[in-house]
């Protein structure tokens, strides 16, 4: 039976209410983008999480930073927006602030689009949770899928190796690959 490695989810350490993961283990990283990631994957998976108070903020005032962020999350393969809360939680304004709950739908439907990022709810801090380390698993479990592929495709198509002389030839002097020859013989 195969099985995949667990995989460890790192949380940023600015992140000041991290989310509690039950299933899969978690250290603290600094992260140049994003709030979750993978161990040895820091370049590859981003996950920013928001809480709806948090997502109308980073829409209104800190709209600059928060798309400069977004921005950065382009260069990953696996990228999420995680918002805790629900989209009825922004069109019935469950938020503080005095913004439009259609002009946060309607900036956030454009992030969306413009840095193609999709966007997920989940309701609660714990069924966050579960869903980041879903991605994480998966995530992993897809690039370990690839690699095994390739190898296999590689292990099928690799040619016999050369001698050992020619291989030693390759990278010596003339001098040096008569004197390897007469060893060899």
């Amino acid at each position: 039976m195969k099985t995949t490695p667990t995989p460890t989810i790192l949380t940023d350490t600015r992140e000041q209410d991290p989310l509690t993961f039950a299933n899969l283990p978690t250290e603290r990283a600094t992260l140049a983008t994003g709030d979750y990631s993978v161990k040895g994957f820091e370049r590859d998976f981003s996950i920013e999480r928001k809480s709806i108070g948090d997502l109308v903020q980073s829409l209104t005032h800190g709209r600059d930073r928060f798309s400069r962020e977004l921005q950065r999350m382009r260069a990953f393969d696996f990228r999420r927006l995680l918002i805790v809360g629900s989209l009825a939680d922004v069109e019935g304004h469950n938020y503080r602030s005095q913004a439009n709950p259609k002009a946060i739908i309607a900036s956030l439907t454009a992030f969306e689009v413009r840095y193609s990022l999709p966007v997920c709810f989940r309701e609660t801090p714990e069924a966050a949770a579960v869903q980041v380390e879903r991605w994480a698993f998966y995530f992993l479990r897809e690039r370990l899928n690839a690699a095994s592929e390739i190898l296999r495709r590689y292990g099928e198509q690799a040619p016999t190796p050369a001698p050992l002389w020619v291989l030693s030839n390759t990278f010596k002097t003339r001098p040096q690959r008569a004197e390897w020859r007469k060893k060899s013989e």
